[in-house]
């Protein structure tokens, strides 16, 4: 019987590698040496075969954020990073990285306003607002939104919109975080406008409606709609999933543009959900309370630094974002034929796509999936360029529609090396 540890690539043969040369300028050779030390260790345990010698060091480099391939069927996956940045978005963070004009005026050589660009892009993108400003994510703008508007106060909010999000965190927990009190009117299922009505006193900051952007609730149902929140406080909409104008395929989606147009105070919105943009909180509202926020103490805390508002600027001025094409693309059937023409266990079955990142809940998409045994789930996810599927009814399911064609041939290269 052939002894197959002679096969075990040697240690400079693996360090040469292209994946590992490049790792070793990240994390150091000593670091990358271990972890090829531990892929020929298994080999010699009989735990991997020699050629996978060098995958295995790839997977297993120092903890880091690793590229992987979105094949859920999850636009806005919050586990993988919710949107991935468009190439513009990637381009204008490489030139942030260095020294920037952020925060100085060239023609000046004077302090100017920090993330002009950017503002002024989300202003154009949404002219209905009087001022827009920029924080590090959603929760973050609400947190100072009540720091605000509610020092002391009563923050009226109906039952059914108490929501948790990601994680165990609670938008009555964060708020009540700042001192503010929450005003609960309304039951779970029902609320009317005579609720906020008799809720209103001299000691209400601002009403806030939270789009329950993460679940559905339906039956014997009601709720005040923002134009009908016309009794003489602030009303803050919370959209959360950072949609700026109406879409056609998400009709019951708020968008920042109406929200404002229905007499909304200030909206808040995430930008790496709907928008394909980085993580930030946007702000959109009366010009006079941006400022108000913009000027508080705490805004200096929450602001964002200059690669966020590179991106952001890019991915509002730039080309569509990932997001937006996988959002409207129709899924060719061509494509699907030849992925699978390369797989000799694949098939191709019809899928439904989902929004995700507490976006647009109900909402499902048609698309095409290419179906493997189910034990490829776990394998595919250890490649050098993990790509993560889902499984349903006993098989892997690859779903094309968040797969850019551009990663089609690593998405083969994957699966054949999982044979």
């Amino acid at each position: 019987m052939t002894d197959r540890r002679r096969d075990i690539p040697g240690t400079d043969t693996v360090l040469a590698d292209p994946r590992l040369v490049k790792a070793a300028g990240v994390f150091g050779r000593p670091a990358v040496k271990r972890s090829v030390l531990t892929a020929q260790q298994k080999a010699r345990d009989g735990h991997i075969e020699p050629e996978q010698v060098i995958d295995e060091a790839v997977a297993n480099l120092p903890a880091t954020l690793k590229p992987v391939i979105n094949a859920t069927g999850v636009i806005v996956h919050t586990n993988l990073g919710r949107a991935p940045l468009s190439a513009a978005a990637r381009e204008a963070l490489l030139a942030a990285a260095g020294t920037t004009d952020v925060e100085f005026d060239l023609k000046t050589g004077q302090r100017a306003k920090r993330g002009r660009g950017a503002l002024q892009a989300l202003q154009d993108a949404v002219p209905d607002a009087g001022g827009v400003h920029v924080v590090n994510n959603n929760a973050a703008a609400l947190l100072l939104t009540a720091m605000v508007l509610a020092p002391g106060k009563e923050i009226v909010v109906s039952r059914g919109e108490l929501v948790e999000i990601g994680d165990g965190f609670r938008i009555p927990d964060l708020l009540a975080s700042t001192g503010a009190r929450l005003r609960e009117v309304g039951t779970t299922n029902r609320t009317h406008r005579r609720d906020y009505e008799q809720a209103i006193n001299e000691n209400t900051g601002f009403i806030l409606k939270v789009h329950p952007s993460n679940f559905l609730v339906s039956g014997f149902t009601a709720e005040v709609a923002v134009h009908e929140l016309d009794v003489g406080v602030p009303v803050v909409a919370d959209i959360g999933s950072g949609l700026l104008q109406p879409h056609p395929l998400l009709p019951d989606e708020p968008d920042a543009a109406s929200m404002l147009r229905a007499g909304a105070s200030l909206v808040t919105a995430s930008g790496d959900k709907l928008l394909g943009g980085p993580q930030a909180g946007l702000m959109l509202g009366h010009a006079e309370l941006i400022e108000r926020l913009r000027r508080h103490p705490a805004a200096r805390a929450l602001r964002v630094d200059k690669l966020t508002l590179a991106a952001l600027e890019a991915t509002l001025r730039g080309p569509s974002p990932p997001v937006h094409s996988t959002l409207n693309s129709e899924l060719s059937m061509q494509r699907a034929e030849y992925i699978v023409s390369r797989l000799p266990e694949g098939e191709i079955v019809p899928s439904k796509a989902v929004i995700g990142g507490g976006g647009a809940p109900g909402v499902e998409l048609p698309s095409l999936a290419i179906s493997l045994p189910e034990s490829y789930a776990a394998r595919l996810r250890t490649c050098a360029t993990p790509v993560v599927g889902r499984v349903e009814h006993g098989r892997c399911l690859l779903d094309l529609r968040t797969v850019q064609p551009e990663q089609d041939e690593t998405l083969i290269a994957a699966v054949l090396a999982c044979t």
